[in-house]
């Protein structure tokens, strides 16, 4: 987690100049969040078309936006649970449109279709899993944030399959589908070892 957090951190300075030119504009948090959604869906509808070159484009500049949003929020001052909650949400919609893009596309317009839909559904399904567990065990009071993959390396992989054509895309399919599974165990399993230290710490509590 220090290494993602540092990259993360270094992402940031990277894009301090455009956060303060958007600062000069007057442009929202909540604007930039939109404009990331409208490029997911373009990029969306690029993959589909198979451009997966232009998708790629289109899903990575709207990346660079959802992390210009959190930034620009911090900087401005209207950071905001309902804020956090609303990226959070929009976040999970362009991602779902994305994956649903490479589905179509698998399905659609290569012969080894059937396989690499099915694997574009596992991908799905555990990164929607990913979260929810993330969510559940927060709503627990558990701090879970463990594993391979989280949203921003999701999309990476995504982006670089596509930016590499339908060959890589395959390869990145693949690796999302097992990952995505396996960070969902890890969570499982952290969450399973919190819960466990919690329950003793109470029982040990209350039989003194």
């Amino acid at each position: 987690m220090h290494g993602k957090d540092e990259i993360k951190k270094r992402l940031r300075t990277l894009l301090n100049p455009a956060v303060s030119l958007l600062v000069r504009l007057g442009v929202s948090p909540l604007a930039v969040t939109l404009a990331g959604l409208i490029l997911s869906f373009v990029g969306a509808f690029e993959i589909v078309r198979g451009r997966l070159l232009s998708g790629g484009l289109f899903l990575l500049i709207a990346g660079i936006c959802d992390t210009l949003d959190g930034s620009l929020a911090r900087r401005t001052g209207r950071e905001s649970a309902f804020g956090a909650f609303l990226d959070s949400t929009i976040d999970r919609i362009a991602e779902l449109a994305s994956f649903a893009a490479v589905t179509l596309y698998f399905g659609l317009r290569w012969d080894g279709g059937p396989i690499a839909v099915l694997l574009c559904l596992i991908a799905l399904g555990g990164s929607f899993l990913t979260s929810y567990v993330r969510a559940r065990a927060e709503g627990l009071g558990l701090e879970c944030r463990v594993g391979w993959l989280e949203r921003p390396e999701r999309i990476a992989i995504l982006v670089v399959g596509l930016l590499l054509g339908r060959r890589a895309l395959f390869v990145a399919v693949v690796c999302l589908a097992v990952l995505t599974s396996l960070t969902v165990l890890q969570r499982i399993m952290h969450v399973r070892r919190a819960t466990a230290r919690n329950d003793a710490a109470a029982q040990g509590g209350s039989s003194r």
